[in-house]
């Protein structure tokens, strides 16, 4: 093999890996939060950032979740962060019945496929990748969203059922 003689392309190491970057998580006024909603039946995903995590960024995602909803009945499964149970969220989904709230039990964030597709979510727009500030978050979590959304597939919870297993041969006996 013969020796590299340029410089290695950003991100990745002079051996020829990529370079993995753990994501900062932390507060601060130049933090950017993902809000993310799944559409199981066809693996769809509605995505938004926002500058902080409280009460009226929460409203904002559940009208761009009902309005790529427009038809039937909505069930956000979530967390028990305050922002989804606060007295302005409550009041504000009296004006909106077709959303209902689903918490699941705390310490049980698998039962929401919500966190499956975060993880591909971050695989696909976030990691190897250093962000100059909250534009360039937005613009990769919007390119991320739709390359995703267009390899969509239903969400099945659990492992899927084992196929049945034909025989390949068939002896009859004849007495």
């Amino acid at each position: 093999m013969i020796p590299r003689t340029f410089p290695p392309a950003p991100g990745w190491s002079p051996d020829g890996h990529r370079i993995k970057a753990e994501l900062d998580y932390s507060r601060g006024p130049e933090k950017t939060w993902v809000y993310g909603g799944l559409r199981v039946r066809d693996g769809q995903q509605v995505t938004m950032t926002a500058t902080s995590r409280n009460s009226v960024f929460y409203q904002q995602f559940l009208q761009k979740l009902e309005a790529a909803n427009p038809v039937g009945d909505i069930y956000v499964i979530t967390d028990n962060l305050s922002s989804h149970n606060s007295l302005s969220t409550r009041t504000w989904l009296e004006d909106h019945p077709r959303i209902k709230h689903v918490f699941i039990p705390v310490g049980a964030c698998w039962l929401n496929l919500q966190e499956a597709w975060w993880r591909i979510f971050r695989k696909t727009a976030l990691a190897g990748q250093t962000f100059a500030g909250p534009d360039e978050i937005t613009q990769a979590t919007a390119l991320a969203t739709t390359q995703l959304n267009q390899r969509a597939r239903p969400w099945i919870w659990g492992r899927p059922a084992p196929p049945t297993r034909h025989l390949r041969r068939r002896y009859i006996y004849h007495l």
